[in-house]
């Protein structure tokens, strides 16, 4: 090999060095941006619940899985949303009686750029006063990924479940929406 050659065969390597790292960091740093869900299933989203709920011991109203077709009326019900072509699959988790303000909903959505919208509808069309004589005081509405998570019931009892799921997702949310309603609704008789 010849002198005159070394430096140019050396700035070639080098090129190549440079280039060969920068798409092994693009592909690293790419692949890391991608949304690997660990929900696969409904059970998945359910074992999350009873995390959240078994890390709040006794404080909540003895709570039950729903087993809802999302291509019912029940869905709008339930969500507030009046498609369910962008939902893989959803929970819902009510009290065993139904005379308890409390509603949490999980869905696994399939377009996450869709998302933000889907919770938009959400907020704007839930019930908070569903039931019976008794209605939600507070909502909360977030995702993490490509599940929203809405939870809507009395103050101490959304609160805390709500941050049970922030701290699951290690505070890894989207945007924040909270509506805060006047709670249980008076049907005393009205004094003339």
């Amino acid at each position: 090999m010849n002198n005159k050659n070394k430096p140019f065969i050396i700035g070639v390597s080098l090129i190549v060095l440079v280039i060969a790292l920068f798409v092994i960091i693009m592909f690293v740093v790419g692949k890391s941006k991608e949304s690997v869900s660990k929900f696969k299933t409904s059970d998945d989203l359910k074992n999350m619940i009873n995390t959240i709920y078994n890390e709040l011991g006794d404080t909540l109203p003895a709570l039950d899985f729903q087993n809802i077709d999302s291509s019912t009326e029940s869905f709008k019900y339930y969500t507030g949303l009046s498609d369910s072509t962008n939902v893989e699959f959803f929970v819902v988790s009510e009290p065993l009686m139904n005379a308890q303000a409390y509603s949490l909903v999980v869905l696994k959505v399939k377009d996450t750029s869709k998302i933000e919208t889907m919770k938009q509808e959400m907020y704007n069309n839930i019930n908070m006063a569903k039931w019976l004589c008794v209605s939600a005081e507070k909502l909360y509405i977030t995702n993490s990924d490509d599940i929203i998570f809405m939870v809507m019931a009395s103050d101490n009892w959304a609160t805390p479940v709500y941050n049970g799921f922030k701290k699951y997702v290690n505070n890894n949310i989207g945007k924040e929406l909270t509506k805060t309603e006047g709670g249980n609704l008076d049907f005393s008789p009205v004094a003339d």
